[in-house]
């Protein structure tokens, strides 16, 4: 049985700082087979891109709102994929899940993603 695991989450305020982290279990190639991605949720919102890493951890993507304040990083020794936040502001109040896709592709689609984490909230006060 698969499964993703968010932890990390809370109430920070604007300007804090927060790492997220989502531990996997049972995918069917191994951790280390699939490229990991984070997306986020935000009341009344469609759920949106925020970042994925290739399975070695080196290639990254970034939505163009989080450039220069998230980084999505992995341990694949311990198959767990973060997303480590800074600068955080209000917009970025949300349920920020953590994806598992086979195609190695880092997709910004949520199609291209089998495997879900059930989500962790992040509420940031201004």
């Amino acid at each position: 049985q698969v499964r993703l695991v968010e932890s990390g989450g809370g109430l920070v305020q604007d300007g804090d700082s927060l790492r997220l982290s989502c531990a996997a279990s049972g995918l069917t190639f191994g951790f280390s087979s699939y490229a990991m991605g984070w997306f986020r949720q935000a009341p009344g919102k469609e759920r949106e891109f925020v970042a994925a890493v290739s399975w070695t951890g080196v290639s990254t993507n970034y939505a163009d709102f989080v450039k220069g304040r998230f980084t999505i990083s992995r341990d694949n020794a311990k198959n767990t994929v973060y997303l480590q936040m800074h600068r955080l502001q209000p917009e970025d109040t949300a349920v920020y899940y953590c994806a598992a896709d086979p195609d190695q592709s880092m997709a910004t689609r949520q199609s291209d993603y089998d495997y879900w984490g059930q989500g962790t909230q992040v509420s940031v006060s201004s």
